[in-house]
């Protein structure tokens, strides 16, 4: 055991902060924990009551030191002795306050809340019908199973929509796991893989999970079909028993399957010959580009305001006829994931919801749930257009771009409304955007080192060189190569300056005389000397 006196133990002086650190970050490891089994039985009698309490720095100290258990704490109850579990540590509800606020703020979390709380209410609503807590208020039994068919099919439409929203992503991950190409193995691993390193047999595992998804959307679509097809007297029980296990089962097993599986693992190993060829590749690709030196915009503007529209027409007008086509594109462009699963995916908000809840009210037998099925329906369709406006607070903030902020000076509310109410002039203004400028991944450079523009060498201003190291010359024309291999022109830097020019120093400093030169000065000193 350590001992603690006045603090001048310097063991405790180093785990101190470490245990410190751990309180502050882990505040939910109480759930991975087990109680002791020898403090368990050392109590008299059952535990009537559990104290759950934090220990003190110096206590954490003592058991790290010394694993074996500590003395039962004396019974305070009158029914029986205190079970005392010193694993457990105190909860920051401030942080978790923190975290669940900002997790809140993110706009595809909060569909997901309203999509939850419209899901929760009908199967309460539906549990309180079948077990007869709702006989009193609902009398008759056809009334009842008239209910009944209502809340089954407005739970079938929209666990139908959220698989239809997550279809084509997951699509895109069986494809990318039957093509298996670099730049898909590093995209599969940052969604499926823990901290995105490699995992042992990998691709098996990912494969596993994204067919056991595929299962849950194709199960889902069969109950579908039997719900709109069939009546709820006509109905077959086994088909709809069968989908509805494997529509239930198969994500819950695909969890679990991705957290206590290889998948979900620490890889602790940091000689991962994989990581270590990335790492490299990466530093090679990051030098390159600091070689390059293309300058990084680090206040970009738009190009034009959102009513600009005939500064390019041909992009207006495409992006009022083929808006999903010209979204997709331009997302690909930008670096926000693959075309075809944007322009699927925005397709189905925009059209899914009408026709899923559609054919919902056709099969619900009261007027005034069908009439407000179908209104959701229409609405849903409207909201999709917020799909766009997502991504352009995404485009703004990735890539630094000024916002608006005319809606009480909100930018992601401007955002969404811009593109609810002119989803063509904002794509428009998103296209001309990414054409003015070249896309990185981190931001926008300056369209200046162009191909058939005219590129100009000349010194760096600041630099001590003399004027005639000082060369001008056309690298896009042929005689302006030869020059440039003809006189030996030493290119240590390119910084884009502006439009059509490129500054470039010649380290003259660092060259070494010719010696031809030197064999000359010598020649004149001797001649020098010996007329003297």
């Amino acid at each position: 055991m350590v001992e603690i006196v006045n603090g001048e133990n310097k063991e405790e002086d180093e785990k101190g902060p470490q245990c410190q650190k751990l309180c502050e970050n882990r505040f939910f490891d109480f759930l991975k924990a087990t109680p002791s089994k020898e403090e368990f039985f050392k109590s008299d009698s059952a535990p009537s009551s559990f104290s759950f309490g934090c220990r003190s720095q110096s206590q954490i100290i003592d058991i790290s030191s010394n694993p074996s258990p500590p003395d039962p704490a004396p019974d305070t109850n009158d029914g029986g002795g205190c079970f005392c579990i010193p694993f457990i540590r105190k909860i920051k509800w401030e942080s978790l306050f923190t975290y669940c606020k900002n997790w809140v703020k993110h706009p595809m979390n909060i569909s997901l809340l309203i999509w939850i709380f419209f899901v929760a209410a009908c199967l309460i609503a539906l549990f309180l019908l079948m077990t007869g807590l709702l006989n009193r208020a609902i009398r008759k039994d056809s009334d009842r199973k008239k209910w009944t068919e209502i809340l089954n099919q407005i739970l079938n439409a929209l666990f139908t929509i959220m698989c239809l929203y997550q279809h084509p992503r997951i699509t895109h991950h069986l494809v990318l796991l039957c093509r298996y190409g670099s730049k898909d193995i590093l995209e599969l691993r940052s969604i499926y893989c823990k901290n995105g390193r490699r995992k042992p047999h990998e691709r098996a595992h990912m494969l596993f999970v994204v067919i056991l998804l595929q299962i849950t959307c194709w199960s889902q679509y069969g109950l579908c079909a039997l719900y709109w097809a069939f009546t709820s007297k006509t109905r077959p029980d086994w088909p709809q028993i069968l989908f509805f296990a494997l529509g239930t089962g198969a994500p819950i097993v695909a969890g679990v399957y991705t957290v206590f599986s290889p998948l979900g693992r620490k890889n602790h190993s940091c000689n991962d010959e994989e990581f270590q060829r990335n790492y490299e590749a990466r530093s090679v690709e990051n030098e390159l580009k600091l070689y390059e030196k293309r300058v990084i915009v680090a206040s970009p503007e738009w190009a034009g305001g959102p009513l600009d529209c005939w500064d390019d027409k041909s992009v207006f007008c495409l992006s009022f006829f083929c808006t999903f086509c010209v979204f997709g594109w331009n997302m690909e462009r930008l670096g926000f994931g693959n075309m075809y699963v944007h322009i699927i995916t925005f397709i189905l908000l925009c059209s899914a919801p009408v026709i899923v809840f559609g054919v919902a009210a056709l099969n619900i037998y009261n007027d005034t749930i069908r009439y407000l099925v179908g209104i959701a329906g229409i609405t849903l369709c409207l909201l999709g257009l917020l799909y766009g406006g997502f991504w352009r607070i995404q485009m703004r903030r990735r890539f630094k771009l000024p916002g608006t902020g005319f809606c009480c000076g909100f930018l992601a509310p401007s955002d969404f409304i811009q593109w609810f109410f002119c989803w063509s002039c904002s794509l428009a203004q998103e296209v001309r955007t990414g054409n003015f400028y070249d896309v990185e991944s981190d931001g926008f450079c300056r369209k200046d080192c162009k191909e058939g523009s005219e590129r100009i060498l000349t010194s760096l201003s600041g630099e001590n060189v003399a004027g005639d190291s000082i060369v001008t010359l056309r690298l896009d024309s042929e005689e302006g190569s030869r020059r440039a291999q003809e006189e030996d022109v030493d290119v240590e830097m390119i910084i884009c300056s502006r439009e059509g020019e490129v500054e470039v120093a010649r380290n003259e400093m660092m060259r070494p005389p010719v010696q031809s030169w030197m064999k000359e000065e010598d020649d004149e000193a001797r001649r020098s000397g010996s007329g003297m």
